[in-house]
């Protein structure tokens, strides 16, 4: 008689469990996670999971923490502003793929992916020439607006399409352009885009803007310590 054989299983690892729960997210949204429906994602009892994970919060904290790791950082022999761009776009490319990663993104436990995210976009910076003191605006700003941008662009993915079909109608028929004529024009371009219009990428036409203001600055001396 033959000897009953049983399947081998990939290994549990925190790797793993991260990777799955990242899928997860991404499928049905972090507010659907739990550790159940995870083990059950992967096969296991969920025990097994705690021996990868201490809890939740370090499940979350973990996902969160990969997701950034996922920014690319910049190559060192390209200039400046072409480093920032590359760093900005990634970021926003990266939440758009992990939409939950914005209301995560306030957790404060640190990770080295989002320290590796932190400190990519503040050497591009300094290694730039600016001060430590224009530089720590400078990171807030362009921190700020690619996560304000991409909350935007979210939010409008997160519409009902059903539900602006009342007012788009309202929009083409003309009844708010006498009262508000420019929001009007506005959002009959959403409707149906002016040539040219969607040959611009809005979001890396706003760093470039961001760029070429702080660059300005930069060579104002503006906030220079003069310490470098």
């Amino acid at each position: 008689m033959s000897k009953p054989t049983t399947a081998r299983r990939t290994p549990l690892t925190r790797e793993r469990v991260l990777r799955a729960a990242i899928a997860f997210a991404d499928e049905h949204g972090v507010e659907a996670l739990s550790m159940r429906k995870l083990a059950d994602e992967l096969g296991v009892q969920a025990m097994s999971l705690y021996n990868h994970v201490a809890n939740k919060e370090d499940l979350l904290d973990g996902i969160l923490d990969s997701a950034l790791a996922e920014i690319a950082v910049p190559r060192a022999d390209t200039d400046w502003r072409m480093q920032i761009r590359e760093v900005a776009i990634s970021a926003h490319e990266t939440t758009l793929r992990h939409p939950w990663a914005a209301d995560l993104s306030v957790r404060a436990k640190l990770g080295p992916g989002r320290l590796q995210y932190s400190e990519s976009l503040l050497g591009c910076f300094r290694n730039a020439g600016f001060s430590k003191e224009l530089t720590f605006h400078a990171y807030h700003i362009v921190e700020s607006y690619i996560q304000g941008f991409t909350a935007l662009v979210l939010n409008y993915r997160a519409v009902d399409p059903k539900a602006l079909g009342d007012i788009v109608e309202r929009f083409v028929r003309g009844d708010f352009a006498e009262d508000f004529p420019h929001f009007t024009e506005h959002a009959l371009q959403h409707m149906e885009p002016e040539p040219g219009q969607d040959e611009v990428n809005a979001f890396e036409l706003g760093v470039d803007l961001l760029l070429d203001g702080l660059e300005r600055l930069r060579d104002e001396g503006f906030l220079s310590s003069g310490s470098g």
